[in-house]
């Protein structure tokens, strides 16, 4: 990969911080494992071998009938009926490290649900009786993509609204001042309970409802950049050489606007996180029955009889947090014009 000397050098030091350099390999590596999550934690078998032909039960639907069994319906490998069925054909089975799904149920607990950990269920279980654990790898994944494609999302959107404000100056950025100030205003909170609490709330429909207040964060700094950058000499070259405005923003005064950007992309990550778990634990986020981490902060202050549950919440919420500063943090130090 061929890099200027400029983002060489911005490499380099984003790099000599240690703390940033290491939390984005292992945030990287956290987020590549809960991309495999069927693959960690499944309640059905990845690959069986059964009757010399090989089945994908993780990924493909196999009614009983499959294996020997009466009725066309899905097959549920863990109850002893199949496992009788495949155990007479010899057949072989490959489990998941983690024998559960964030829906499945254990049904063989030797106490009331929670349950605490044990060689079972590595975190112990929740009030319904589903693996912590599991929930806490799925709660994960869709947590970050979730707070990926909200940050993506509302980059774009704050980008080219400050670039219009900045670029063009006059009655353009007044409007857009006055916008902001009455927009950003409005209590973000208790809106989204609101809409929320209209229709039953899913992965878009949430990401459409905050995506109406998150673009704002970036607003203000792409305005300032461009406000500067607009009565710059090269841009006045451009324009006296006949360069159209759109080619001249986002050619030539956006690449500089987008240093302050990238600094401020981290937080509003973690910012994203952070409002999603809050809607979830409230009860308006995310579908029951989603592996949500702020359903799962909730189960722990309705069950404080089982710590493990609030304490598994907190573990992997402050280190998924924790490392999205620290990744901001050195992102901000290596494009700081200072360095």
């Amino acid at each position: 990969m061929n890099l200027s000397p400029l983002n060489r050098r911005r490499f380099e030091l984003f790099k000599a911080n240690k703390r940033g350099w290491w939390s984005l390999w292992l945030f990287l590596l956290l987020f590549g494992l809960s991309l495999g999550a069927e693959l960690i934690a499944n309640d059905k078998p990845l690959v069986v071998h059964y009757d010399n032909h090989w089945y994908f039960p993780a990924i493909k639907r196999y009614p009983e009938t499959t294996f020997g069994g009466e009725f066309p319906l899905e097959a549920n490998y863990k109850s002893p009926y199949i496992r009788e069925l495949l155990k007479a054909k010899d057949a072989w089975v490959l489990w998941a490290p983690i024998p559960f799904s964030y829906q499945s149920i254990n049904y063989d607990l030797k106490v009331p649900a929670p349950a605490p950990p044990s060689a079972d269920n590595l975190l112990g279980t929740d009030d319904q009786g589903r693996d912590v654990l599991a929930r806490v790898i799925y709660g994960f994944r869709i947590s970050v993509l979730f707070a990926l494609t909200l940050t993506v999302l509302s980059s774009i959107i704050g980008v080219i609204a400050g670039a219009l404000q900045g670029f063009y100056g006059g009655w353009v950025d007044l409007a857009g001042q006055r916008f902001l100030e009455i927009w950003s205003g409005l209590p973000v909170l208790y809106l989204l309970i609101i809409l929320a609490s209209f229709v039953q709330p899913n992965f878009w429909w949430l990401l459409g409802i905050m995506l109406l207040f998150s673009w704002m964060s970036l607003v203000d700094v792409v305005r300032a950049e461009f406000l500067r950058g607009r009565n710059l000499e090269y841009v006045r070259a451009a324009r006296a050489l006949g360069m159209q405005n759109g080619a001249i923003m986002f050619r030539h005064i956006l690449p500089n606007a987008m240093v302050s950007t990238m600094t401020f992309m981290p937080f509003i990550l973690t910012g994203a996180i952070g409002t999603l778990t809050a809607l979830d634990f409230l009860g308006f986020g995310l579908p029951a029955g989603s592996p949500s981490l702020g359903e799962l902060v909730a189960q722990g202050k309705s069950n404080l009889q089982a710590p493990w549950l609030g304490m598994s919440a907190f573990a992997v919420l402050a280190l998924m947090l924790s490392l999205l500063v620290f990744i901001g943090e050195s992102a901000r130090d290596a494009f700081d014009p200072r360095k």
